[in-house]
């Protein structure tokens, strides 16, 4: 029987999926920022996309219910055409004002769950020994996905944001057309395998309390500094907040089940786990606390949006990924330990080049070298750094529930970069452009407190797996 007909079709579909689902990261990531601050959007309101950002982070929390209603077609359709509605709805509308972030809000839920259909439909399509070469495709066009949005940057100069934003929404039709055309899902036996999640969650309800509460009170701290909300609506939010985190406390703690919630248990179970999640959440700290506010710079240092589409986004991209493979070898050399220190280090100190460009743009000479040459190396040496990082994930997880640990070491990490993206339009706008670079180059720091006890849980790992 001739394999490679079917192989050769499962790894185009991989591809497009993927495509689909890096191109809204790419336009929330790459295109707002810039088009906020080209319409005078203070760096503030810019921070707060960060915090709609957290959509990607919480996405497990509704990712049973996506298994359940599966029809992973449907949800890609569904999902990318009404991103393509919010991208047209931008269109005329006030950029900055409350309605707009509803949009976006909308638009960040959106790609979050059509990113949970593309990775169930790829995990069902897809057989374990075929997992390599599909995931090799995945990493490729997704990243491809993120370049398209780039090139939706650069033609904003030629056609208008008005424009770009049609055409991002176009593109989103079609994809969402795209989507519906992929082959269908063999019929499932048994029961959605996700909804002892739901059934965990309804047992242990202090997790969704908790993590609602945290929620409400970023809202609460955004729209009292956005001014959004004042008066009653301020202090009801407030105290909603408040009571569901007292309710959460009064919950009483079950043991886990489910596919997330227990290896989330065992995980917080094994030896120096807690400094690991720390780690986690403070190793690319400094990298993310600037990453949101680099492009605002670009534009109040009066480059296009062309330039900055082409250098800060595409080669950016393009280096990021070269860094991160040269990060892999080096920490296969180094060993994992090592390669966190200095790849770490390397990592930090391209900050420094962003200080610089910022105090030329001060002194109003600014210097197109300096700051293409402060984004090349910032984005080569962040891969490096994300190199390392992936590997020791990776080194820390229980084989046997490897990609579920993996995936909630990953999601700590996309909180605090989330987290801080929220906090940097504030930094930037309170310190300034230098003075901010600056603080997030000794932010990289607090992680190196930790990286003793990473160590520490990288060899009980390899002490457990020896003894096996």
């Amino acid at each position: 029987m001739n394999t490679a007909s079917p192989l050769r079709s499962r790894l185009f579909w991989v591809g497009v999926l993927y495509f689909a689902q890096g191109l809204p990261l790419g336009i929330f990531l790459d295109l707002l920022p810039v088009y906020f601050r080209q319409h005078g959007v203070d760096l503030r309101q810019i921070g707060v996309l960060g915090l709609l950002g957290l959509a990607w982070t919480f996405k497990f929390l509704w990712a049973p219910a996506v298994d359940a209603w599966r029809h992973h077609r449907r949800w890609m359709q569904a999902a990318n055409l009404l991103m393509a509605l919010c991208m047209a709805a931008l269109v005329g509308m006030d950029p900055g004002q409350p309605q707009m972030w509803l949009v976006l809000g909308v638009f960040a839920a959106l790609s979050a769950t059509n990113d949970i259909a593309i990775d169930g439909y790829t995990v069902e399509k897809v057989p374990r020994a075929q997992l390599g070469l599909a995931n090799g495709v995945r990493i490729a066009l997704y990243r491809v996905g993120m370049l398209a949005a780039g090139g939706l940057l650069m033609l904003s100069d030629r056609i208008g944001w008005a424009g770009t934003q049609l055409a991002a929404a176009g593109l989103l039709v079609l994809l969402a057309l795209v989507c519906r055309a992929a082959p269908v899902e063999a019929p499932r036996a048994g029961p959605p395998p996700r909804l002892a999640d739901l059934r965990a969650m309804a047992r242990q309800p202090r997790v969704a309390l908790g993590g609602l509460s945290v929620l409400l009170v970023l809202a609460w701290l955004a729209g009292r500094q956005m001014g959004w909300i004042s008066g009653r609506a301020e202090v009801a939010l407030a105290v909603l907040a408040a009571g569901l985190l007292g309710l959460a406390a009064l919950q009483p703690v079950r043991a886990g089940s489910g596919a997330v919630t227990a290896p989330f248990a065992a995980l917080l179970a094994r030896p120096y786990m807690l400094a690991v999640l720390a780690f986690a959440l403070t190793f690319k700290l400094g990298d993310a606390a600037m990453g949101f506010m680099v492009k605002p710079f670009w534009v109040d240092a009066g480059f296009r949006a062309s330039e900055i589409g082409l250098i800060s986004v595409n080669v950016g991209l393009l280096l990021s990924v070269a860094g991160g493979v040269l990060g892999g070898v080096a920490t296969h050399r180094l060993g994992i330990f090592t390669a966190l220190w200095s790849l770490g280090l390397l990592q930090a100190m391209s900050n420094l080049g962003y200080v610089y460009a910022a105090q030329l743009a001060e002194a109003g000479a600014v210097s197109t070298s300096v700051l293409y040459g402060a984004s090349m190396v910032e984005s080569f040496t962040g891969g490096l750094g994300t190199g390392a990082f992936l590997a020791f994930l990776m080194s820390v997880v229980d084989p046997r529930q490897a990609a579920t640990e993996y995936a909630l070491l990953s999601s700590l990490f996309a909180l605090s970069r989330s987290l801080a993206a929220f906090a940097s339009g504030f930094g930037a706008a309170w310190l300034g452009y230098r003075d901010y670079f600056l603080l997030t180059f000794f932010l990289c720091f607090p992680a190196y407190l930790l990286l003793p006890f990473a160590g520490r849980a990288l060899r009980a790992v390899e002490s457990k797996e020896t003894a096996t």
